[in-house]
Order: structure tokens, then C-alpha cells, then sequence
């Protein structure tokens, strides 16, 4: 189930960078733009990631909104977990653990203090996931462009 999961999600990615490919935005334009979807899905915005997004597209006419939209699928809810988890862990690294958190009692005068720490370390992983993820979409972009070009060549 897990392995068929993966495997659809990498398709739908696929397909939908393959449409970014193929519109009239330049591989810096798609790459910042899948980036900038990346760094925005990463972080903990509760749902109004997605009213980002559309603000972004409609202010942004060089982003290709195809390879925004596309962050999307590689940061889904399950994957989320993971990165808050991760997150948490990086801020307790960078700022020290909480004072009296413990997994027997947890108090709502705490709450501050997790959150720093989740933020701190979202905003950090967000940043280099963004980073790698402009830099591969980048290359996939005009390897694929390259191919396309050679291709068209030829026939």
C-alpha cells in the first residue's frame, strides 16, 4: 500500500513538472516557482499555504503556476508529520529541550515554548528544502529541455 502510494505520488509530480516544462517560463522561473511551493508547503501554516499560493500566482505573473501547485504533491499531510516531527527536534537541538516537557505532562503554558521551537526548526528545513528543491527542479528542467531539443532535431 505504502510502496503504491509513493509510486502514484511520484507520477502525479512527474506529470505535473512536465507541465511546467513545456510552459513558456524560463527554468529559473519554474525552478524559484516549484522552490517557493516547496518552502511555503513545509512550513506549519494550517491551510492558508494554499491562499499563498493564489495571492502569489495572481502577483506574480512569472511564476509558473503549475510548478507551484506541484510542491504541493511532494509535501503531502502524511509526509507533514515527519517534518513537524523534525522540525521540533532541530528546534530542541538549537534552542534546548522545554523546560518540563515530558511525555507524562504536557502543560498549556508550554505551548510558546513548542512552538518557537517547531518554527525554528520548520523555517530551517523549509529553507533547504526549498534549496534542493530549486536546484533539482532546475536540472530536471533543462535536461528535459535539452532531450526535447535534440529530439525535435532529429525528426
Amino acid at each position: 500500500m505504502v510502496r503504491r502510494r509513493v509510486a502514484q505520488t511520484r507520477e502525479q509530480v512527474k506529470e505535473k513538472l512536465v507541465a511546467a516544462l513545456i510552459e513558456d517560463h524560463s527554468p529559473r522561473e519554474v525552478a524559484m516557482s516549484f522552490s517557493v511551493g516547496v518552502f511555503l508547503t513545509a512550513l506549519p501554516t494550517l491551510g492558508t499555504g494554499f491562499i499563498a499560493f493564489l495571492v502569489l500566482a495572481y502577483l506574480f505573473k512569472q511564476l509558473s503556476k503549475v510548478a507551484l501547485f506541484a510542491s504541493v504533491l511532494i509535501l503531502n499531510p502524511p509526509v507533514k508529520w515527519g517534518v513537524y516531527a523534525s522540525s521540533f527536534w532541530l528546534g530542541n537541538q538549537i534552542l534546548g529541550p522545554v523546560p518540563g516537557l515530558s511525555f507524562d505532562g504536557v502543560s498549556v503554558s508550554m505551548g510558546s515554548d513548542v512552538l518557537v521551537r517547531l518554527w525554528t526548526g520548520n523555517v530551517i528545513l523549509a529553507v533547504v528544502f526549498a534549496a534542493v528543491g530549486y536546484v533539482l527542479a532546475f536540472r530536471l528542467i533543462n535536461e528535459y529541455r535539452r532531450r526535447q531539443a535534440g529530439s525535435a532535431a532529429v525528426s
